[in-house]
């Protein structure tokens, strides 16, 4: 039997458990560590699995001194970047969740560790594998459309402030903007090319996480629980973003993609209080179009696409990558438009006025 991959998890909360039972179905791979820096935390989890073999570390940096191929950076928002730049640097492919980290300092310093490594990263956005996600990117690269020129984000929670380090700065960094707006920014970006984002002009509030009425943890609460950004990207596109935890509304509006030729409109997945989140599902879709010099729209059919096989094939996707010498999957170079979005909605938001996007590390 030829010899498996050996891959470690760094960080093991509440997204490990999604990657180990995605691994655990990856008869090439051997989960043969974790790392996680609450005592015993890491040995519950492989208790948790009844994997007694798995080695157990409070540090990535324990964790790392092991024979590994690959890990997965499952650790809160902050240490994203540490954890992915130090197992690059120890020779590990690495599997990092969304959102790839909080600032483009950070992004460059990720960017720049993958590059010398000479591994991949692969940016947790399992969306991607959904069939209805892959039609709309198909949809629109058929250019049915023509030219786009708006994409409005919308979905948004009415009630869904999630609990944990979600809610803490100094962990989560943001809120709803990290948690499930990246989702809908990467939904946005991939569909329609990744045209490089010039401006953002951004707002966040935290009206519902911080009142004891609407959160029984307010005194926790130190993140936004909705923003809102006007995105100029290039091609003359622009983009419309808004995202959130709480509001009095059922939700922030339907994805809307609007090119000369046609229309698209995407429905939000769903409306209960915790529903609203462009995470691997979408509602209804229509194509509106001009025909016989009259405006008409059609349904376009939508497949059912269970949220759990998408995280497999994200890991699988990877695991094909590193196993095959192939390229990552979702590649930190598409990732990092993304990432200059929430970067100058964060720093739009601290100064209260647009801000030009900082890319000028890729044109070196």
């Amino acid at each position: 039997m030829e010899k498996k991959l050996r891959v470690g998890i760094i960080g093991c909360g509440g997204i490990a458990h999604a990657h180990m039972r995605s691994y655990l179905r990856i008869p090439e791979v051997e989960v043969v560590g974790g790392a996680d820096i609450i005592p015993g935390k890491a040995r519950a989890f492989f208790d948790e699995f009844e994997m007694p073999d798995a080695k157990d570390f409070l540090s990535a940096s324990e964790l790392l001194k092991l024979d590994l191929d690959a890990v997965s950076v499952c650790t809160y928002n902050t240490q994203h970047m540490v954890c992915a730049v130090e197992a690059l640097e120890a020779g590990c492919h690495v599997l990092l969740e969304k959102p790839m980290c909080l600032s483009m300092k950070e992004a460059a310093a990720i960017y720049f560790a993958e590059k010398a490594s000479g591994k991949i990263v692969s940016v947790g956005f399992q969306p991607r594998y959904g069939r209805n996600f892959r039609q709309v990117k198909e949809i629109i690269s058929s250019g049915v459309l023509g030219d786009i020129y708006y994409v409005q984000t919308g979905g948004g929670r009415s009630r869904g402030i999630p609990g944990s380090t979600f809610i803490e700065k100094d962990k989560a960094g943001v809120g709803a903007l990290a948690d499930i707006g990246c989702y809908s920014l990467d939904f946005a970006m991939n569909s329609i090319g990744y045209p490089r984002p010039l401006t953002v002009s951004a707002s966040a509030t935290d009206y519902f996480g911080t009142n004891p009425k609407y959160y029984s943890e307010a005194h926790r609460f130190s993140v936004d629980d909705f923003s809102a950004a006007f995105v100029r990207l290039e091609g003359g596109i622009t983009l419309d973003f808004r995202m959130s935890w709480a509001m009095h509304m059922d939700t922030c509006g339907d994805f809307l993609f609007l090119g000369k030729d046609a229309g698209l409109k995407v429905r939000q997945p769903n409306y209960h209080p915790w529903g609203g989140a462009w995470d691997g599902t979408v509602g209804q879709m229509w194509l509106y179009q001009d025909m016989f010099g009259k405006p008409t729209h059609t349904e376009i059919p939508i497949e059912t696409d269970q949220k759990s096989d998408l995280f497999y094939c994200k890991v699988k996707a990877f695991v094909d990558a590193v196993l095959t010498g192939g390229k990552a999957p979702i590649p930190t170079s598409e990732i990092l438009y993304n990432q200059a979005i929430i970067d100058g909605i964060i720093r739009s938001v601290e100064c209260g006025h647009e801000v030009e996007t900082d890319l000028a590390f890729l044109d070196k």
